[in-house]
């Protein structure tokens, strides 16, 4: 997630401070982000600043450490609006550990693919409540709430994976492809039959 680009449109609005900043990242994309660190937050303000992308002034306070306040520069503002005109592409393809725990699952038969299944259901209808309970108590604003939304979308539509893989006979077709390479089955059959024989001869 390109953080330093939020920071950036944070400060496009006003300048501010660390935690002010943490805060407001917080309050303008909701809960489904969690918690942004502290630490990475200025982490990634010294970054900006050496980039020239910020500028830091100290401010005095009577009671407290001084703070520093950033401020958006003209460089800083060209990246930023350089970052929105771009439009999001997926760089990992679909790549999902449930399909590889799925293809696990084809190979070891139909009980091992319902029990899988069943689970990957109850953990979806699990979020949808979840995220159904944030959308609720979360703020009007639209962001956030086109945020959660996008949320329960996308699980809804992992929901109907499922379902789609439950119409499928995955353990069969993966049992009538073994049929059609039977020398691969024959090469596991004589490894295993390679380590009985070591075996014996200990």
């Amino acid at each position: 997630m390109p953080i330093h680009h939020a920071v950036l449109a944070l400060l496009a609005d006003q300048p501010g401070y660390g935690y002010e900043l943490k805060s407001r990242f917080e309050k303008a994309v909701g809960p489904q982000f969690g918690a942004l660190n502290i630490g990475h937050v200025y982490q990634i303000l010294e970054r900006l600043e050496r980039d020239g992308m910020v500028t830091r002034r100290l401010v005095h306070q009577s009671d407290k450490p001084d703070k520093a306040v950033y401020r958006l520069t003209p460089k800083g503002r060209a990246e930023l609006m350089d970052w929105v005109a771009l439009p999001h592409l997926r760089t990992s393809g679909f790549r999902d550990d449930f399909f590889l725990k799925l293809a696990a699952a084809a190979g070891l038969g139909k009980d091992t693919v319902a029990v899988l299944l069943t689970a990957q259901r109850r953990a979806y209808l699990q979020e949808l409540s979840m995220l159904d309970e944030l959308r609720r108590n979360a703020s009007d604003d639209p962001v956030v709430q086109l945020l959660l939304k996008a949320a329960i979308l996308h699980t809804e539509a992992s929901l109907r994976v499922v379902d789609a893989a439950e119409g499928l006979d995955l353990a069969e077709s993966k049992s009538s492809d073994r049929d059609r390479h039977p020398e691969e089955n024959d090469a596991q059959s004589w490894g295993a039959d390679t380590e009985s024989g070591s075996e014996s001869s200990a």
